[in-house]
């Protein structure tokens, strides 16, 4: 009897010790090949605009998880739990060569320099500026096509050439943004190509060649029904400037929908005034209709403090300059952690 219980007790001593160390290889390999990380951004707007606000907000509240399933082949997940939740990004990519990859799902589309940039990154707490923000569709001030995130869903073939030298990205997308069936039989092409020829400097240029279908009626735009398919180009020319303690980056937009023409331009700098403490100023505008001139100007100046690595307290004004309407002020502050 001794002999037998002796015997159980040693088959489950090495079994548990088996099932422990599949767990610990487990475990392991899941650290290996998944990386977690996140960030929030939460703050404070004041505006005596039209429709005013006095209010402490929380603008991001991001979570993002990349996996590497194998040394070609990974996924990758992003969601905003702010207000309702929101799916940003969901995708997986293959790495066919050194210079070939091709991403499959919904991501960020390749139009404009600064629709590439994380919110985390970018200087300005309003995170894109005004043409960025209407022509990529970022925030859905575009009441036609409503999307937001300036993202989309589809198929993309990007890589680096020539060292580095060059960056290509093109995509056929549904052009109606994220998490969101295509509307019409017509895809988006979409593409950007950039050159980075030194260290501290990047020009590039991008496009969309689009057929729109609308979700809602547009003020700036009213001969296009809801539900009417319209034409929807863009295109952009811009570069970025990066210094030991300064930055700029700017570009030029330019835009179609229907029968109406809109352009826009934006240039946003910093520069270090005192260790980890950071002036921004920016200058953008935005004309939804070339012709008749629905222009808006804003005007921006702040400070940021990088209190520890990425995470920051940023303190803005804007003063927007309307070609139609009344001009007004808009103050806001904001924290950002992340890890």
């Amino acid at each position: 009897m001794k002999k037998t219980l002796f015997s159980l007790l040693s088959i489950l001593f090495i079994g548990q010790s088996v099932a422990q160390e599949n767990i610990n290889k487990v475990v392991n390999t899941l650290k290996e090949r998944i990386t977690l990380s996140g960030y929030a951004q939460v703050g404070y707007t004041y505006n005596d605009a039209a429709h005013p606000d006095n209010t402490f907000d929380v603008k991001r509240i991001i979570f993002m998880a990349d996996g590497k399933i194998t040394n070609e082949w990974s996924c990758y997940f992003m969601y905003d739990f702010n207000a309702s939740g929101n799916l940003l990004e969901v995708y997986t990519e293959y790495k066919f060569l050194p210079g070939l990859s091709a991403r499959l799902g919904q991501f960020k589309t390749p139009y404009t320099i600064e629709n590439q940039l994380s919110p985390s990154s970018v200087e300005l707490i309003n995170c894109f500026s005004l043409p960025t923000a209407y022509m990529a569709a970022t925030n859905g001030s575009d009441p036609l096509c409503s999307a937001s995130g300036g993202r989309d869903v589809g198929l993309m073939i990007h890589g680096d050439l020539f060292g580095k030298l060059l960056n290509y990205r093109l995509a056929v997308m549904n052009g109606q943004g994220i998490n969101t069936k295509d509307r019409n039989s017509q895809k988006d092409v979409i593409g950007s190509l950039t050159a980075s020829p030194t260290e501290w400097l990047t020009i590039g240029g991008s496009f969309v060649k689009g057929t729109g279908n609308a979700v809602a009626t547009s003020t700036y735009i009213p001969g296009i029904k809801i539900g009417e398919n319209y034409t929807r180009n863009r295109w952009s020319i811009g570069g970025i400037l990066t210094g030991n303690h300064c930055g700029l980056r700017s570009e030029y937009l330019a835009g179609k929908d229907g029968p109406v023409k809109s352009n826009g331009f934006y240039a946003t700098g910093y520069a270090q005034i005192l260790p980890k403490l950071e002036v921004i100023t920016s200058y953008e505008y935005l004309n939804r209709d070339k012709v008749v001139s629905f222009k808006q100007t804003n005007y921006v100046a702040g400070l940021q403090y990088w209190f520890y690595p990425r995470c920051r307290v940023q303190a803005q004004y804007t003063y927007v300059s309307q070609k139609r309407g009344e001009d007004s002020n808009l103050i806001q502050t904001q924290i950002q952690v992340r890890f």
